[in-house]
């Protein structure tokens, strides 16, 4: 295992980053050719990282090579290509009046494979897309739908965060995001506030949702009327994480602090 060097890898400007191993030792920015699951594919090293923190090191594909000139122009040329067969594909989409949207077009390095990512609401039966596009580029072709979330995974852009989004960064696959989750957490329901870039609910809902349900036992709902030592009233507001709430009692507010419960943040 320590004789693998680990790497980050993308495959276009602020993209996702993904790992890889190598037994050549590589620059930071170098551009290198990688093994895939699609086949063979142009990167760039991006970051170095400790071999000593990374688990399943086995598991991780190989960095092939540092890339030469050829393979460099050999890059551009399928950047060029991809553009074309994108224009080839939308004309064909018309054509044969397909209701999908393609959003791009991308050859492996090796050009064993040409992928195209599409929008679509409902199933699509492009067979005959498909069967056209592989007699004009003689290879083999693979047509994704893909979601909102996954466009925005694609595209890339900053979130309100300020920082890059999630799902274009470091997400290796998105988790299910429920409405429950930013009521769990006292979030105003406004479609502006909650919602990301893909128009669907925020990723990083899901990362303190754990938390939140811990901490949420035995504190009252808003609007509950309950029991206190100066008196009976409803809850009209509570905070999660520190476990309290406040009861209106009296026309004045009484904050009842429960205190920590097992799992909580100290």
């Amino acid at each position: 295992m320590n004789n693998y060097y680990i790497y980050g890898v993308n495959f276009k400007d602020n993209g996702k980053i993904y790992n890889f191993k190598s037994t050549i030792k590589c620059p930071l920015n170098v551009t290198v050719i990688t093994e895939t699951e699609k086949g063979e594919q142009f990167g760039k090293v991006v970051s170095i990282l400790d071999n000593t923190t990374i688990p399943n090191i086995d598991e991780l594909k190989d960095i092939i090579r540092i890339s030469t000139k050829n393979d460099y122009d050999q890059h551009l040329k399928n950047l060029r290509d991809a553009e074309k067969a994108l224009r080839d594909c939308r004309s064909l989409v018309k054509e044969l009046n397909l209701d999908m949207k393609v959003i791009n077009a991308n050859f492996t390095f090796d050009r064993k494979q040409l992928i195209f990512n599409f929008l679509a609401d409902e199933r699509i039966d492009f067979r005959e897309l498909a069967k056209k596009l592989a007699a004009i580029y003689r290879t083999r072709i693979e047509l994704r739908q893909i979601g909102a979330r996954d466009k925005a995974r694609e595209i890339g852009g900053v979130g309100a965060c300020g920082k890059k989004i999630c799902c274009a960064s470091f997400l290796s696959h998105i988790d299910s995001v429920s409405m429950n989750m930013a009521k769990n957490q006292g979030l105003a329901l406004n479609p502006s506030k909650i919602n990301g870039l893909c128009g669907r609910l925020l990723c990083c809902l899901t990362y303190e949702d754990d938390e939140y349900i811990r901490c949420s036992v035995g504190l009252p709902e808003i609007g509950e009327i309950v029991d206190t030592p100066e008196g009976r009233g409803p809850v009209v507001s509570k905070d999660t994480l520190k476990r309290s709430y406040k009861v209106l009692v009296n026309n004045e507010k009484i904050e009842i602090n429960l205190g920590e419960c097992h799992g909580c943040p100290k």
